[in-house]
């Protein structure tokens, strides 16, 4: 019965420990105008903040699977929301932006303990389409955040001050670490962690570095994720100040597609049984790419508004709401003995694909939503690149024939 009921739980501990890294993004975005106004600082000082939060996880990822794979899951899980609750404290307190930005990338190392983890305990449990299965439910819990982020930075913000808002981030790693304790097994065997050390971390790092068909689908994964994170570094600037939202209605806007995510990748399963995980991201990725590549073009030929932005990066993010969580199943499928390591490879370079492209962007941002529906279309269209590349049939058979 009790391993029923941690059976139950899980998807919503491991999208609770997920969640974690990106509510510290979401609610505080509608708070980034007065952050800046507070502050005394520009918007770009003020989206440093953020680039820092992406970057620290990015790095730290390299070192936590690694680890989660020498001494188990749990520990390196407590360690990081340890350090992200220090991180919360630090930027509640901060005086200036340098501040602020100094210990958002102290959160971002603590933050990234869950994302990398929680993908490597889904691989200690299950593979193929049970795997899909978790990974979308675990998305269930993952996806509510950016709705009710927003909403409680807004609620929070006009109650008290965007300070506040990291103290509420405290009280989430606490209830973290409260359900870490109460209903998180460990899932790495004291066999597997006997195996595993910094010198096979390495040696595992070179192997997967040398594989394609893994590489190719992170990639795809990557510059899907740069695809939203350049929304999210760049909506409250074009919501608030362009089009000129409410802090209030701006979360109602932004939460719209994670609607679309949600719905999207709750079909995952079901999808994935009947078409094949590889049918089922070529499937995705063409609606995603072509849905953003139509906002562009509305964007180019002068049909550009707040009600086409919105309507088509719904459909946009409801496609790539089935192809990041189907390309991270795939690329862990044939890594199970370095999970945690793969897994942490994995999210370094998708965070350090979106604050590259966070990065390039901002150079070009001018006030208005052009820039950012421009980076959107070049991404999507890299991920079908990718996906064309990494999917064929040649590149499939290929695979299987090396790892027989």
């Amino acid at each position: 019965m009790q391993q029923q009921n941690i059976k139950a739980s899980l998807p919503v501990v491991l999208g609770l420990l997920t969640a974690i890294g990106l509510f510290a993004i979401d609610m505080y975005l509608p708070a980034l105008p007065e952050i800046g106004e507070g502050l005394h600082a520009g918007s770009g000082a003020v989206q440093a903040s953020l680039v820092s939060f992406f970057v620290a996880m990015a790095l730290s990822q390299l070192v936590y699977g690694p680890v989660s794979d020498m001494i188990g899951r749990k520990k390196p899980l407590y360690f990081g929301l340890s350090l992200f609750s220090i991180g919360a404290i630090g930027c509640a307190l901060s005086p200036t932006i340098e501040w602020l930005v100094a210990f958002r990338a102290l959160q971002g190392v603590g933050a990234c303990a869950g994302a990398v983890i929680c993908r490597a305990i889904v691989r200690d449990l299950f593979t193929g389409v049970a795997a899909a299965q978790l990974m979308s439910r675990l998305l269930l819990v993952f996806s509510v955040s950016p709705i009710l982020a927003p909403l409680a930075g807004s609620a929070v913000t006009l109650a008290a001050s965007w300070r506040a808002i990291f103290w509420v981030m405290v009280l989430a790693a606490a209830l973290g670490a409260v359900l870490v304790t109460l209903l998180l097994p460990e899932t790495r065997s004291e066999e597997a962690r006997s195996q595993s050390s910094f010198g096979s971390a390495l040696a595992s790092y070179g192997t997967l570095l040398r594989d394609p068909y893994y590489l190719g689908l992170v990639l795809i994964a990557s510059f899907g994720m740069a695809s939203y994170m350049i929304y999210v570094a760049n909506s409250s600037f074009v919501l608030i100040e362009h089009y000129g939202l409410s802090p209030s209605l701006y979360s109602v806007v932004f939460s719209m597609n994670a609607v679309s995510f949600i719905g999207a990748s709750q079909m995952n399963g079901r999808l994935s049984r009947r078409f094949g995980l590889r049918r089922l991201i070529r499937f995705a990725v063409a609606g995603f790419a072509l849905a953003s590549t139509m906002l562009f073009v509305a964007f180019a030929s002068g049909f550009g508004s707040l009600p086409v932005l919105s309507a088509l990066l719904f459909v946009a993010y409801g496609f790539l709401g089935m192809v990041i969580p189907t390309s991270a199943v795939l690329a862990l499928e044939s890594h199970g003995r370095i999970a945690g390591t793969a897994s942490a490879l994995m999210g370094t370079l998708q965070f350090v694909t979106a604050s590259s492209v966070i990065g390039v962007a901002s150079l070009f941002f001018d006030g208005t939503a052009m820039p950012m529906v421009a980076t959107i279309a070049a991404c999507s269209l890299m991920v079908l690149f990718l996906a064309a590349l990494t999917l064929r049939p040649a590149a499939a058979a290929e695979t299987a024939e090396e790892r027989l």
